[in-house]
């Protein structure tokens, strides 16, 4: 719930942004001052082409146009500093803090490292400008304080790394502890001489075509509560993906594991279907071999699935890696259920 409130907010703030990038455009546009105004298209070419603004663009080439517009945004500012006006280099203050959030951490030093030696040489040959060691003073301090709440940034993410094992949107578990909690669950399975098998749920995505992104991440708490409780209390259920899950079943074997993926197939298509959506789901599962690893028994579940969609979704197949009609060197999938 804290991050849809985050995300809720920034993406109001994103388009606050820019209403006020846009309309310093125009009006410094209007009153004669175009590098002031080609900053704030700049600005607002950061800001629209960011994930605050619109979900989707997180996907390529957004992320690469809100660079570019960072970069022509950087060299529009170390311009101002010999063609003026002098005050456009006020927005250098910012500059710190949204180059750390946009580019690597490395680029992002040696962005800033450069930017204040220029504003220093730039200040040392400027005439006339009265205040303008005073601006080079506010703007040292200004990224000496940035970086100090930089660096308190990453202390604390890499402190509460260890407690964001779910997903907010779902309550699943985080993708990033599935392969290290299926290597223990291989592990104790090998130990006890157990059964163990995976399934991997997919949203069968030639369904998807036409509902919304916004309609799909909708439904997407209700399947995460859906998947809650259908499992026992010691399975766990991991978002593999956007539109993808993977449950890990103890002691549990291929030919039930089938069972138990059909009943949560049919159940989510019920689901789907209740809340007017026209997608399908394909359930793709895989027992656990000797010879498995967390990689290897998760890819066996993904070619499963991907199998099963193939096929036309809406099915469950099931991964066997040897077969009596395929040799060792080509594994197939079998075990379908429409």
């Amino acid at each position: 719930m804290a991050q849809t409130a985050d995300k809720f907010l920034l993406n109001r703030l994103s388009r606050a942004s820019l209403v006020v990038f846009v309309a310093i455009a125009v009006l410094c546009a209007l009153f004669g001052e175009p590098l002031t105004a080609a900053c704030a298209v700049a600005a607002a070419g950061i800001v629209i082409s960011g994930r605050s603004f619109h979900q989707g663009r997180g996907a390529n080439p957004w992320p690469t146009i809100q660079k570019l517009f960072f970069g022509l945004l950087v060299l529009l500012l170390m311009a101002s500093f010999w063609t003026g006006p002098w005050a456009l280099s006020h927005w250098l203050y910012g500059l710190v803090l949204v180059a750390f959030a946009l580019v690597p951490r490395g680029i992002a030093t040696l962005v800033t490292v450069i930017v204040v030696i220029l504003a220093i040489a730039a200040a040392q040959g400027a005439e006339g400008i009265a205040d303008r060691h005073q601006m080079i003073s506010a703007f040292v301090l200004t990224t000496l304080l940035s970086a100090v709440l930089i660096f308190l940034r990453d202390y604390k993410t890499r402190q509460l790394a260890p407690l964001r094992r779910t997903d907010e949107l779902t309550q699943a578990a985080s993708r990033e502890y599935l392969s290290a909690d299926l290597h223990k669950e291989i592990q104790r399975s090998e130990r006890e001489g157990t059964d163990m098998s995976i399934i991997m749920i997919g949203l069968d995505a030639h369904a998807s075509d036409n509902d919304p992104d916004e309609d799909i991440r909708s439904i997407l708490p209700r399947i995460g509560r859906f998947l809650h409780s259908q499992i026992r209390d010691f399975d766990t259920y991991y978002r593999a993906a956007d539109l993808q899950f993977l449950v890990i079943l103890p002691g549990i074997a291929t030919h039930e594991a089938i069972t138990r993926a059909e009943i949560i197939r049919k159940g989510l298509d019920a689901l789907l279907d209740t809340h007017g959506m026209n997608l399908t789901v394909s359930t793709g599962i895989a027992g656990l071999n000797i010879g498995d690893d967390a990689d290897s028994l998760q890819q066996s579940a993904a070619n499963a699935l991907r199998r099963a969609q193939q096929q036309g979704g809406n099915r469950t197949q099931a991964y066997s890696a040897w077969s009596p009609a395929s040799t060792p060197t080509q594994p197939r999938a079998e075990g379908t259920a429409p």
